[in-house]
Formats: C-alpha cells, structure tokens, sequence
C-alpha cells in the first residue's frame, strides 16, 4: 500500500494510485526542476502487497540509478522510499524511467516480486527566455510595394516546454519607425504598413528593432535588429538634358555617327530602372537612321543605316522619345528631343548602267571592229564634270596578257584591239572578262567600275591533234594501241573525228574507230618486226579541218596484253655484230672474190648496227692472237697491205663511228628478220622485209643493200634495193676506187672493166 506520509512530504507533487500489476501498486510520480532542496529528497515509497506476509528488499535499475546519471535517485531497500539526490532540469531530461526490484529475505529468500516500471517526469519552470534564430535579420523591399507585402519573418527559440505558457513566444517592434512597417506577434512577419511612404532616393534602408516574449509576451524576452533595404523601382522617367540637338554627315556613309544625346535618371544607376531607350518617332520614316543606347546606359547614338543621297536630300529633322528598358512603376511623363540632320556634299564616283555588262561575238571578230558600248553617268548633278573612260586590265592580270580591247576614253565605245582566242588559257566557260572605269575630272577624282564579259562563240580554228607521242606493242599477238584525239574547239567544231592513215602505211596498219569516240584503236595488219615504226595520222574533225600528227610505234619482245619492252633485239644484233666481224677477219687474206663479200658483209653490218641503236659490248670477246689477220682501219688515213699491226677491237668500235654518219641520230630502229620459222616459206619473210624496208624513211638512201642469211636458187623475187643497183652497173663510175688502197683496186678492176672483162 502507499505511505500517505509521504504525500506530504513531495510537496506540490501530484500522486495518483495505479494497480500496475497485481502485486505492486504504483503511482504516477512528477517532480519540479530547478528544486533548491535539501537533499536528498523523499520522492515516493514504493510497496509489494507481498510486504503484508514477509520481508522484502527494494532494488531499483535504470537511467538515474545504476546508469548514468548514477545515483541521481535512490530507494531504501527495507522502507521502498525512493529520494532523488539532485536539482533535475527538465531542458536536459524530460523524464525518467526507473525499473523496481523487489525480493524476500530470510526464510522467504527464493521469493522474487515481478519488477514494474515507474515514470517520474519532470515539471517544466519558466527559466529559459527566447532567442532569435539570426541577428541581424535582412530583408527588402521595393519602394513601390503594395500594403502588407510581407518583408521578412523573425524568429525565436525557447527551451521551455512549447506546451506551456513557458515557450510560446509573442513579436513586437520596440522601435519607432513612423508607421512605416508593422509585425504578426504570433508569427514574427513583417510588411509593409503604407504605401507610397517608402522613397530609396530619400531613404535606402531602414533598422527595426523586435523583442520576442513567452509567456505570451509577458514573460522572459530578448531583442534583435532587423535591416530592410528599399530597392529601387523605375519611378522616375529620363530626361534629355537639352530639348534641340543638331548633326552632320557626308553623303553615302553608311554606319556614320550623326549625333549623340544625353540624359539624366534619378533612379538607381546602371540597372534597368535607369538605362535609356531611344526611339526615332518622326522624321525615319525610310529607315535611313537607326539610333541605340550607349555602354554607360545614359546616352543614345544616331547613326546612318544607309548612305545618303545629298542630290536627293540634303537635310532631315528627327523626333526622339527616351523611355527605360523596363516600364515605369507609376504613370509618368516621357522627354522628347528634336535632332536636325544636314547631309555634306561629296564627289561620287561614275555609276555604269549596269554593273555588269554581258555581250557575245564570235572569237574571230575583226579586229578594229566595235562591239560595244559601255558608259556610266556622273550622280553629281549639283557639279559639272566630264567622264572620262578607260580600260582597268591592271587589276586583271591574266586578260591584261591578251590586251585584246581598247575604249574610246570619251565615248566609253570598245573596240577589238587583237584578235582573240576563245581556247586561250585563262578564257573561262568562254568568257572574257574585262574591268572598265570611269572617273571625273574632279580636284579631288572620283572612280567608278564596270564588269564587261565578252562571250566569245567558237569558230572552228583549231584541228583535232593526236594527244600520244610513243606507244608500245607486243611482238607476238599484239593488241591494238588506243590514241586518244583532241580538238580545243566547242562541240560543234569538234567530234565526230575521222581518222586516217598515209597510203604508205596502210599495208602495214589499220585504224579501228567509232564516230561518237574520241578514241581510235591502232592494229598492225601482219606480222611485225622488233623495233620502232614511225606513222603519220590524219585527223579530221566534224567540220573537215585536219592535222596531220606522227606518232612512234614501238614493237617490244613480249605478247598480247602484257606490253613490256627488253634488250633482247639489241643482244641479238650485238651476236650477229661479232659474228660479222670474225667472218671479215677469217677473209681477209683469201682471194678478191672473197674480199668482195667481205666488203658486201661489213656494209650490211653497219646498216644492222644502225638498226638495233646499240653498241656492241667488246666485252664479251675472248680476243686471242691468232684472230689477228690482215685487218684495215679504214677509218685512218694511210695503209696499205704492209700494215698488219691492227686490233681487230679497233676495226669493230669504228663500226660505230661509221653508223653515226650513216643516218641521222634520232631515226627509229627497224629489224629485219634473218631466219625462217621452222616449216615457214622463205617468200614470206623476204616480203616481210621487203615491208619493212619500205616504212623505213629515215635511212634513204643510205640503204642500198640487204642481207639475208639465205643461200638459194630461183628466188622469183626482185631486187630488194630501193637504189636498184643491179641494174644498168654500166652507168656507174668505179675508177674512184683505185685511190682506196691495193685491196680496192681488184674490185675498181671488177667492175670499172668492159662487157668481155
């Protein structure tokens, strides 16, 4: 049961009895901070309903007893009186929760209560006073706000229990500020109070002072600053700082700075509320002006849009409104300024009719002819001044190399100075184009230009030309060649192109072609030998204009498409070189006869060497000393049978010598072919080189005899020589071989002699 004595003793507490459990009965216990004592101090006994029928032992654990804050309470374990043994602050602690032991003694030992949780809380005392959250509080507001716009909200704290009269906190303004703001006591909000009292240009900020209160405002207070700064609002309108502004510019200026205005804002400087904006609202009717603001924002700029006429006007009155760039706060009344404009007369250059002139003749107009006339007008019309006209090539400089116009200098008529070329190198999509300028007689000369492009017709000046110089071909199935045809005239001068070869070589060859091709095909019509061709083509275009062109055919050791050119023809002439010289080394010393022969071999040596373009390579000889023999160096002067001291190397590089006096150096090479093909008739390659010989024009008519390595009888052939020297040997005069040496005499006698010799 509850010691009713011990309700006295707690004073204010309020104690209420509560059946927790069934054996314990436990009251609600609540305790006052701040409490001056003494200590300890009776709180409460607590009591088993055991307690009737033994001894118990009281025990209490928890926050405040065996934990921290240790000892802040404690119970006798024989009575259950609880004591608390220090003032409590309920801001540090609101509340405690203790657990209660109880268990027997003595003979009731095992005996154990159920233990039971008991509350104490402690009683909140007004001993803290609010404090504001910030000091200073800021805040703003324009100068044009409206009544009770809220500014700012003030707040304070209070530790005391907010559920008691201890921590509701309550707002005042403590200092004066006529009226101007006014503040919620229960949410701290400040606004404005009247409007049309705040002016930032008289006041930009104002101090408030406000004490926060509990206890509805009566109890425990402190005290704070609030600042409000009064922004600007645009409530005061620009003003031009005179009513009339005058300016001048020079005519066809455009971009030209007319005049500039000023004016003055009592609004804040360099925001929006005080930077101008300028409007022409009379007088820019054709958009010739335009004005804008200055960087410092308090001056505008008139400037022209566009060149101005000083023929036309000479003299313009603009009206000017300046307002802000955000509107005005309040109606207010806008300033107006007048600017009077006067326009300066300047010497313009010459104006063409057209800036460009376009005209068309044929490309071989006669030249002293006129073509055109091309003149400009002076806009001037307040001076008088002659115009005078003249050709600009200099700033042309691939025209001014043709210099094919000239121009009267006070008609402005053009005239062909040249004869003109529409293929010419720098002519552009076939046309020609010239600068022309006029300028005035002025002090001070003005200039104007004009563009002239001359387009030029084609007229059929040019034949078709052959564009390759030297091809290749395969020796065994060769293919044709394409060559490719060009013409620099137009398309109607142009293709079709016909293509033909000289009578001469059209034994030997064809020419394939397609009329709308500019490509034709050569195809050999036989069998050709290793070596160079020459031909020459005729080449026509559609309107029968031609050119001949001559191109080098070279024959190559190789077959079909595979064109690749080596030095077997040049070894193989190199061989027969050295066998030719070992056969005139071995006959030397036999009978006239064979002298004869070796005569006749040595000259077809040369004209073979003269073919094949090469020399020989001595090199290869293996010279031993019984080749020497009776050998004469033709090539010295002197000599005769007597002189056996002779290198046959000596004898074989003068064939060389020989060569170069033969024929020119720059003819191509021709190969005659010396053997059969196995089962081949010998008719076939004697007409074969009877062809060759026919297209070789550059050795005629150093080409008096052939040799071909075949010994037989009753050839039906004619003579092979194009001097036809076997026939009528009577006319010719052999005694001029008596001065050639002994060897020369026996052939002089041969055939300086009559019929029965």
């Amino acid at each position: 049961m509850f010691d009713e004595r011990n309700s006295s003793a707690l004073g204010q507490n309020h104690i209420c009895m509560i059946r927790r459990k069934r054996d314990w009965l436990i009251p609600h216990v609540s305790v006052p901070e701040n409490d001056k004592g003494p200590f300890p101090k009776e709180v409460v006994k607590m009591k088993s309903t055991a307690a009737g029928s033994m001894r118990l032992i009281y025990n209490i654990t928890g926050a405040g007893a065996d934990q921290p804050p240790k000892g802040l309470f404690t119970v006798d374990k024989y009575t259950g009186m609880l004591k608390v043994t220090k003032s409590l602050d309920r801001e540090e602690t609101e509340e405690y929760i203790l657990t209660i032991h109880a268990s027997g003694i003595g003979w009731n030992d095992s005996f154990k209560e159920t233990p039971v949780k008991l509350t104490i809380k402690v009683i909140d005392q007004n001993d803290n006073k609010p404090l504001c959250t910030q000091d200073p509080f800021m805040g703003e507001i324009p100068e044009r706000a409206k009544e009770n716009e809220p500014i700012i909200q003030v707040t304070a704290k209070d530790i005391d229990d907010p559920e008691t009269a201890n921590g509701i906190v309550h707002y005042k303004l403590v200092r004066p500020n006529g009226g101007v703001f006014h503040i919620d006591p229960v949410s701290g909000v400040i606004s404005l109070a009247t409007v049309g009292i705040l002016d930032r240009e008289n006041q930009t900020v104002y101090e408030l002072a406000v004490e926060a209160a509990d206890m509805y405002g009566h109890g425990l207070s402190s005290t704070c600053m609030v600042i409000i700064k009064i922004t600007d609002s645009n409530d005061h309108a620009p003003r031009f700082s005179q009513r009339k502004y005058a300016g001048t510019v020079q005519e066809n200026k455009a971009g030209a700075i007319v005049a500039r205005l000023d004016v003055t804002d009592r609004d804040e400087p360099f925001t929006a509320n005080s930077v101008a904006k300028f409007i022409i609202i009379q007088g820019n009717e054709k958009g010739l002006f335009n004005i804008s603001t200055a960087p410092s924002g308090m001056e505008g700029i008139i400037m022209t849009s566009k060149g101005l006429d000083f023929e036309q006007t000479n003299s313009f009155v603009l009206l000017v409104v300046v307002k802000n760039e955000v509107p005005f706060a309040i109606p207010l009344v806008t300033s107006t300024a007048t600017v009077s404009i006067t326009v300066q007369d300047v010497n313009e250059p010459p104006v063409f009719e057209t800036a460009e002139k376009q005209i068309v003749i044929p490309e071989d107009h006669k030249v002293g002819s006129t073509i055109s006339k091309y003149t400009a007008n002076d806009p001037d019309t307040a001076r008088e001044q002659k115009i005078r006209f003249y050709m600009g090539t200099h700033t042309y400089k691939l025209e001014q190399r043709a210099n094919w116009l000239e121009i009267t200098e006070d008609t402005g008529i053009i005239k062909v100075r040249s004869s003109m070329d529409r293929e010419a190198s720098f002519i552009i999509n076939e046309q020609y184009t010239v600068l022309v300028l006029a300028y005035d007689n002025d002090d001070d000369p003005a200039t104007g230009t004009g563009t002239l492009v001359i387009k030029l017709q084609d007229v059929n000046d040019n034949a078709p030309v052959l564009e390759e110089r030297r091809v290749t071909m395969c020796l065994t199935e060769p293919k044709p060649v394409r060559l490719t045809i060009t013409d620099l005239d137009g398309p109607g001068n142009g293709p079709p192109f016909i293509v033909e070869l000289n009578t001469e070589y059209q034994r030997n060859w064809t020419i394939i072609s397609n009329s709308s091709s500019s490509v034709v095909l050569l195809k050999p019509l036989r069998p050709l030998a290793l070596g160079e061709y020459s031909l020459v083509l005729r080449m026509y275009d559609s309107k029968s204009l031609f050119q001949d062109s001559s191109i080098i055919v070279e024959v190559c050791n190789c077959k079909g498409d595979d064109v690749t050119c080596s030095n077997g023809i040049a070894a193989l002439a190199d061989d027969v070189t050295y066998c030719m010289c070992v056969f005139l080394c071995l006959t030397t010393n036999n009978s006239g006869y064979l002298f004869f022969f070796s005569i006749v071999l040595f000259l077809l040596l040369f004209l073979l060497k003269r073919r094949c373009g090469r020399k020989v390579q001595w090199g290869q000889f293996k010279h031993k000393e019984e080749d020497r023999d009776n050998i004469i160096c033709y090539n010295e002067e002197g000599g005769g049978e007597q002189d056996q001291d002779f290198d046959m190397v000596l004898l074989c590089s003068g064939l060389d010598v020989f060569s170069t006096d033969i024929a020119p150096m720059d003819s191509p090479t021709f190969f005659y072919r010396q053997h059969p093909d196995e089962n081949e008739d010998i008719m076939s390659v004697l007409y074969e080189n009877l062809c060759t010989a026919d297209d070789d024009h550059f050795v005629a008519p150093y080409d008096s005899m052939l040799v071909f390595t075949h010994e037989g009888e009753g050839s039906i052939s004619g003579s092979l020589s194009s001097l036809q020297s076997s026939i009528g040997d009577g006319d010719q005069d052999f005694q001029h071989l008596q001065n050639w040496g002994p060897q020369f005499r026996t052939l002089a006698d041969m055939f300086a002699g009559g019929e029965g010799e």
